[in-house]
């Protein structure tokens, strides 16, 4: 692992059952990366993912973060390590007001630090500020997208995993949940965002790890893959 990574797979395989689902992946993130995991559907990518917070865990190989081994750790303790993760379902509080939903994830980073306020994320989310009363269960698919990215803010964590941040929303409403990932990610947040939507990835994301039947297949920058018309055409065309 190197000195300026702060999250490292190194060959893990990750099982369901009796079925193995991932072979020997392996990939790190630097500080302020932007990583984007892509892979056609089934390819593996949130079951990396869950691999990563703890909900996966591999059966082989090793997960680090900050050096630390995580990969026997339970998905809480994954989290106070630093890893924030937005799951493709959401999963928001319907029940509860959009500030209780914030308020809920609301936890100190790594060594006590506490970027993400509220008045932070209403700031960088102003429509969230605008319906803060409004219960959860009463928002638009990408209001809520945004909600449990917003949330898993308030958790300042070091890596924030989006797991198909685009996933069946509109495309007027995709285009704005990148416009958001542009946004953090000029501000330095260290991602790591898991699509099939190669296009939704191309302005967001400084490199790349491409997935395919659980395998990682390329490596490199964004820069790289969009000259690659072999990877796109093989592994990304649908």
């Amino acid at each position: 692992m190197s000195a300026a990574e702060i999250l490292k797979l190194d060959g893990i395989d990750v099982f369901y059952g009796a079925s193995q689902i991932l072979f020997g992946v392996s990939f790190g993130v630097e500080k302020g990366q932007s990583l984007a995991l892509l892979g056609r559907n089934g390819a593996g990518k949130s079951t990396t993912m869950k691999a990563i917070i703890g909900l996966a865990p591999p059966k082989r190989g090793a997960i680090s973060v900050h050096g630390v081994a995580v990969q026997k750790f339970t998905a809480d303790r994954i989290a106070r390590e630093g890893i924030g993760f937005v799951p493709e379902d959401r999963q928001i509080f319907p029940e509860h007001s959009v500030e209780d939903n914030l308020k809920i994830g609301i936890k100190t980073g790594v060594g006590g630090r506490s970027d993400w306020t509220l008045e932070k994320i209403y700031d960088v989310f102003p429509i969230l500020a605008s319906m803060r009363t409004r219960m959860g269960g009463r928002l638009s698919g990408g209001e809520q997208q945004m909600l449990t990215i917003a949330r898993t803010l308030m958790g300042n964590p070091d890596v924030l995993l989006l797991d198909e941040p685009s996933e069946g929303l509109a495309p007027i409403i995709v285009e704005k949940i990148g416009e958001l990932i542009q946004q953090l990610r000029g501000m330095g947040i260290t991602l790591i965002v898991a699509e099939q939507n190669m296009h939704f990835c191309l302005d967001i994301a400084s490199h790349v790890a491409v997935i395919d039947k659980g395998h990682i297949v390329y490596r490199g920058s964004i820069d790289e893959l969009r000259a690659n018309d072999d990877v796109k055409k093989r592994y990304l065309a649908v």
